[in-house]
């Protein structure tokens, strides 16, 4: 198979061409007007619409990113080329390039070399601040990424750099550099405190509150200025919204001492920006919000995070802002450009509701009804601009309304306020809301075609009101006792979902599923079983949102647990549907707009999972439609979750099936191996780590053999290009153990020249700490599974490798993997060929490796299979090693045999040295394709030993036993000379339970 290898090669004889080598070990392209231009045809060949020409292009730039000068190429051509696009092309190359490569990887090559890095820096403020927007937004992300790796050490003049621009009064520049600023700081909002955070932050506002603070004045005055100049009005209203956002960035992990200090300054000018209105700042666009509501939205966040965080300190100012703030409310209209204001001002009222000492400005009656009726029914409204979105823009209406990412909408604000107001005000509030719920209820009745819209909105403020505590897994998890869920279910939710017509009033319908699905745990379980058809049913509306909640909504039902633990909802109870429901689900994946609808294919994930051997009779069907699904997703796979989703069906189906009848693999190989080939020949490099799991499994399922199809791939799986990816290392490993699982033995006849290119793989994943684990992996199966004769004469090398590592980078999980291999190898050969290859790499190696590492180190192995292997070894080291017995090795036999019962008896030793915290496995660095577990492509916990010994304890008595039969009286005094009583009292228990004693 090759990997897309004639695209590769034209990309790479082109890249030879434009670099020279250089001694530096990056190749070096010269700063020359042939290779501006080289690049300029090559980008513009990146945005042809033709693959075929598009691809080859993108690989090129690919294969010469990593020369030097690549970035300064970019750079000059955005700089001085002619072309608007090119220009824009580059930057936006440049960004992807400095995300891809400018993190400095442990244990991997620098991708950039540290000239280009000066230069960079020491050009990028400039240029980015004399660029035009477009392209100063994309350098302005540059800056941050760079920043979020070397600001402030590595790039301690930048803040100075940046903050001496404020004194240009060229409010282009300013901008640059406030959008730079704001991009590099935003990251205080959700960062984890810690000492190293605090200091960065000292540091920023040391040198920037103050310039920060006079530049806001200074704006404030400008815009008074120049109050009747629109286009001066809109750069400046452009800085204010910038300004406004780093006030809540430099204040959001702390109130700093200097914003206290100053913070008349700040929150009399918020106020009066709050209340300014401005005709020219108007605009007469409806949907797209201005720069006048950006900014009034910005300082009601403001507001809230003081009011939050910080009330004691903001409480002078707090009552001004809620007046503003309410007449901002009752004063704007409905347009959708006021929604992000509105739902920013509602969230200010809602955070202050619930503040125990605030509560007195809502304890009245009446002020409680005004914000009802003048706030919180208006916004709950179902708008003409939400039956749009809702029809035309379902994706979007979807992902805002089920996943939360509605943070922004009128309706979630509206709801939010709701709830805080009765965590002090439940009853009056329910009282208020039951008698508009009614009435809205009573309109619909009159009409419903026409007033439909009364109804969503009734039941939209009927879930509000229920809904105290919710989580995504499960639903509402507390619910508001004063409303009766299951009546109001039965009385207006189900008559919805039993008419015959699932395509009318798509909204209430949609209504209704969700919420069955937000109130699953508070409907009983009889109610649940009647909505399942209805439901299936639902999944035939043409509505994508209708058919979308439908699927989500079965789901999440069939994830729900009952007793035991196990689902609520029984295989048995879906038995009379598994048809309808298989067939409406993917009959539901071939509507316009759902084909890639990642809520369907969860939901066939999930019925796949819970029906089980149901589903065996309609395999045949289901696996032609996800082999073509997957045949078509991959020329341009887009929605990861839905081909993740996917790819866990095929394993489900493979697995189910082959649970009962496991000569069926034949037949998946048959049908999924030609769009396999056709992923790995086209390097879909989403796709290949699935492909990966799946043939893993696949094969798993064979039981003592490889077809032959299986071995044409070998050798294509140990390519070093495939090792290049972070994602798919672990998927690679595992399918090389299942080749040596199920055939060691035709790989040592029919491949045994590949050997050194497996072992090639292990070498270069033992060098790496973050991949070392999946290196051991690969030895083991070696190890177990291969005849011994086949890597003879490579064992040496293989323990000369592993204490180079040791000696080079000793890290708490090496050593662990370490551990179980030496023993797993003991097992294998034998205690006697384990001492004497240490000691023929270095004499008395053996001694200095059972005293430094596994006498010291062995009680943090974890895992069960694991610590059971280095028992099992440890015992063989102990009772099988003649040198052990009689030679100044002998010194080691009891602190080995204590260090083994520490193994047993003590708890695991987990603690980690504090600079290895930061190796984390799966930090995969930039956007390469992370790597996807599949939970239905799992692999079985292998025990090596399993057939071998059961009980290693009773093993351990069995086999000292033996021992001390063949020499009499040594293993007793050993014994009693120098092994603590505790461990001696273990060891007796342990030789009881043998029924054996020692001699």
């Amino acid at each position: 198979m090759c990997v897309c290898s004639c695209c590769m090669d034209a990309a790479r004889r082109a890249a030879q061409q434009l670099a020279g080598q250089h001694p530096a070990g990056f190749a070096k392209m010269e700063l020359s007007d042939a290779n501006l231009q080289t690049l300029t045809e090559y980008l513009k060949k990146t945005l042809d619409p033709d693959p075929a020409i598009r691809r080859p292009a993108e690989k090129f730039l690919e294969s010469v990113e990593g020369n030097q000068n690549y970035p300064l190429l970019l750079l000059t051509l955005l700089e001085k080329s002619q072309e608007n696009v090119i220009k824009v092309c580059a930057s936006v190359t440049f960004k992807n390039y400095i995300k891809r490569n400018w993190r400095i990887v442990e244990d991997e090559p620098n991708k950039i070399c540290e000239a280009d890095r000066i230069a960079i820096k020491a050009n990028i403020v400039p240029l980015m601040l004399s660029s035009p927007e477009q392209i100063q937004k994309q350098l302005s992300d540059a800056i941050s990424i760079i920043g979020r790796e070397d600001f402030p050490q590595k790039w301690p003049d930048l803040l100075t750099e940046m903050v001496n621009r404020f004194q240009s009064g060229d409010f282009h520049v300013i901008n640059g550099v406030l959008r730079t600023a704001h991009s590099l700081f935003k990251r205080y909002r959700h960062e984890f405190k810690s000492n190293e955070l605090w200091t960065e932050i000292k540091l920023v506002l040391d040198a920037f509150a103050l310039p920060l603070t006079n530049l806001f004045k200074a704006t404030i005055e400008l815009c008074s200025t120049h109050a009747n100049d629109a286009s001066a009005l809109k750069v400046l209203f452009s800085s204010l919204i910038l300004i406004a956002k780093l006030f809540y960035s430099l204040n959001f992990q702390d109130l700093p001492e200097f914003f206290e200090d100053n913070m008349e300054t700040w929150m009399t000018n918020f106020h009066t920006l709050l209340t300014l209105d401005n005709k020219l700042l108007q605009t007469d666009d409806e949907e797209e919000a201005g720069l006048l509501e950006l900014l009034k939205s910005q300082i009601c966040d403001n507001a809230a995070l003081y009011a939050q965080k910080y009330d004691e300190e903001f409480q002078p100012y707090l009552p001004r802002f809620v007046t503003a703030i309410w007449n901002l409310l009752v004063t704007t209209g409905q347009e959708v450009k006021y929604d992000l204001l509105v739902s920013n001002a509602i969230q200010f009222l809602a955070s202050v509701c619930e503040r125990p000492h605030y509560k007195h400005l809502f304890e009245d009656q009446n002020t409680l009804t005004s914000i009802c009726e003048k706030v919180i029914v208006p916004n709950m409204e179902f708008r003409a601009a939400d039956e749009e979105a809702f029809e035309d823009n379902s994706e979007e209406y979807i992902r805002r309304d089920l996943e939360g990412s509605d943070i922004d909408t009128r309706r979630r604000a509206a709801c939010d306020l709701v709830r805080g107001l009765c965590k002090f005000f439940e009853g009056p509030v329910t009282g208020i809301f039951s008698g508009y719920v009614n009435s809205m209820l009573q309109e619909y009745a009159k009409n419903p075609s026409i007033n439909w819209k009364h109804k969503d909105a009734a039941i939209y403020l009927v879930t509000s009101l229920a809904s105290k505590a919710q989580t995504q897994k499960h639903g509402i998890t507390q619910a508001n006792e004063l409303v009766n869920l299951t009546e109001f279910f039965v009385n207006h939710i189900q008559p919805d979902l039993k008419s015959a017509n699932v395509n009318e009033f798509p909204v209430l319908k949609a209504d209704g599923i969700k919420y069955i699905m937000i109130f699953r745990n508070q409907v009983p379980k009889e109610q649940l079983l009647v909505s399942i058809p209805l439901l299936i049913n639902h999944l035939q509306a043409e509505s994508i949102v209708v058919h979308t909640y439908a699927a989500h909504a079965l789901e999440r039902l069939f994830t729900m647990r009952g007793t035991n633990n196990t689902t609520l909802i029984t295989n048995t109870e879906m038995a009379p549907f598994v048809e309808v429901l298989l067939t409406n689900l993917f009959k539901a994946l071939t509507f316009p707009g759902s084909s890639e609808n990642e809520y369907i294919m969860k939901a066939i994930m999930r019925s796949f999972s819970l029906l089980q051997e149901a589903i065996i009779p309609y395999i045949p069907s289901v696996i032609t439609q996800l082999t073509q699904k997957l045949l078509a997703v991959s020329k341009n796979p887009s929605k990861p979750h839905f081909n993740h989703y996917m790819f866990e069906s095929i394993c489900l189906s493979v697995r189910i099936t082959c649970k009962a009848n496991p000569d069926a693999v034949g037949s998946f190989e048959e049908a999924l191996f030609m769009v396999f080939t056709e992923i790995l020949q086209n390097d879909v490099q989403e796709f290949i780590p699935y492909v990966f799991q799946v043939m893993s499994l696949l094969l798993e399922m064979h039981k003592n053999e490889i077809p032959s199809s299986y071995m044409a791939l070998f050798p294509h799986l140990l390519q070093p290009v495939l090792w290049e990816r972070t994602g798919n290392i672990p998927p690679l490993v595992r399918l090389l153990q299942a080749y040596l699982e199920r055939g060691a033995s035709t790989i040592a006849s029919a491949a045994a020249d590949k050997i050194p290119g497996l072992l090639g793989v292990f070498q270069k994943l033992i060098a790496s700490k973050a991949n070392d684990h999946q290196g051991f992996y690969l030895l083991n199966s070696i190890i177990e599974h291969m005849p011994p004769e086949s890597v003879d004469q490579y064992r040496k090398q293989i323990f000369i490798l592993l204490f180079q590592r040791l000696q080079n980078s000793k890290t708490t999980k090496f050593i662990k993997s370490f551990l179980v291999f030496v023993n797993l190898y003991c097992i294998k050969y034998g205690a006697l060929a384990l001492q004497e290859i240490f000691d023929s790499i270095q004499p008395k190696m053996f001694g200095m490796v059972l005293e430094k590492i596994i006498i010291p180190e062995i009680q943090k192995v974890s895992g069960q299979v694991e610590k059971k292997i280095c028992a099992v070894g440890i015992t063989k080291i102990l009772t099988e090693c003649p040198p052990m017995m009689d030679t100044e090795y002998t010194k080691l036999w009891t602190p080995l045999l204590q260090a083994l019962i520490g193994l047993f008896e003590l708890p695991e030793d987990d603690t980690i040295p504090d600079e290895e915290h930061f190796i984390d496995i799966e930090d995969a660095p930039g956007y390469q394709t992370a790597f996807s577990q599949l939970a239905f492509a799992g692999k079985k916990e292998h025990d090596p030993v399993g057939q071998m010994v059961n009980n290693p304890k009773i093993h351990l008595a069995q086999s000292l036993h033996k021992l001390s039969t063949a020499c009499p009286g040594r293993v007793p005094s050993m014994l009693s000379t120098s092994l603590n009583t505790e461990a001696l009292q273990y060891l007796q228990g342990y030789l009881q339970a043998a029924s054996v004693t020692l001699l």
